[in-house]
């Protein structure tokens, strides 16, 4: 039998997934209900969605934070707890052209940024924290805060396309220009990288010589919103592990890659 749980939504815009994940809880396809909807955006459509439903919903302006973040030195702005050298060894989402000094300050805003989220997010304690169209890339301070069993990921990411293929922000464009003829989208444990995390479910279309980024783009969203909800109730059922497994290749390398099973 499914647990009830609380769940966590972060969003940037117009939260159609949100509302996605609100009416399956409302009708039972997941055991659980939206607790919070929280977004780095004050003007951001889905906060309208969460207050309707009786949902609390707050705004960290990341905007206002980063810009102000940079008239001080770091070390009188980072959180308490942030450990630089721990979180620059873990991570793995800045530009290889960036020297250390880049790579600590985007890090160290970043955490000023999240330490208010996470603040806020304690107000209501949740089970799975779900990234909707969140635009933000999360550093291992917060994901650290949040993942605090290393068995049991829970933070969920949905990428619009089929990972390890075209991470980033624009999946469904980048799938439509490199000429696939399959695109597809993808819901993921989030991990230290970019769209890099443990794969727990995918869905894919077909594209046809007349279709366009634009109904590209529509197909993929249909799909984004029956992906989400049944990779949630999966959580909710406790039946995702995640698993390491050692691959030999072909010219004797191991290969390590954490991934989920599905369990019945």
């Amino acid at each position: 039998m499914a647990n009830r749980i609380s769940i966590g939504v972060l969003i940037s815009g117009e939260g159609t997934n949100l509302q996605a994940i609100i009416d399956a809880c409302q009708q039972n396809r997941i055991d659980g209900r939206v607790v919070f909807v929280g977004s780095d955006n004050p003007d951001a459509h889905g906060l309208d969605r969460a207050r309707k439903h009786g949902i609390p919903a707050f705004v960290i302006d990341y905007k206002s934070i980063l810009r102000q973040s940079k008239q001080q030195p770091l070390e009188d702005i980072v959180p308490e707890d942030f450990e630089l050298e721990k979180v620059l060894a873990a991570q793995s989402l800045t530009r290889r052209d960036w020297d250390k000094s880049k790579a600590v300050r985007y890090l160290s805003t970043r955490a000023v940024a999240e330490a208010a989220l996470l603040k806020k997010m304690t107000l209501y304690p949740f089970d799975l924290l779900v990234l909707a169209g969140f635009m933000r890339v999360l550093t291992p301070y917060f994901i650290d805060r949040v993942n605090t069993d290393s068995a049991r990921p829970r933070i969920m990411n949905i990428h619009p396309a089929l990972l390890p293929s075209f991470p980033g922000v624009d999946g469904y464009g980048d799938t439509y220009r490199y000429g696939c003829k399959v695109g597809g989208c993808t819901v993921h444990f989030v991990d230290y990288g970019e769209d890099t995390g443990p794969i727990i479910g995918q869905k894919a279309f077909e594209i046809k010589p007349q279709d366009t980024v634009e109904t590209v783009r529509a197909k993929g969203l249909r799909l984004e919103r029956e992906l989400y909800p049944e990779c949630i109730q999966l959580f909710a059922e406790g039946r995702l592990k995640v698993v390491s497994k050692t691959y030999i290749l072909r010219d004797g390398t191991r290969w390590k890659r954490k991934v989920v099973e599905i369990t019945h």
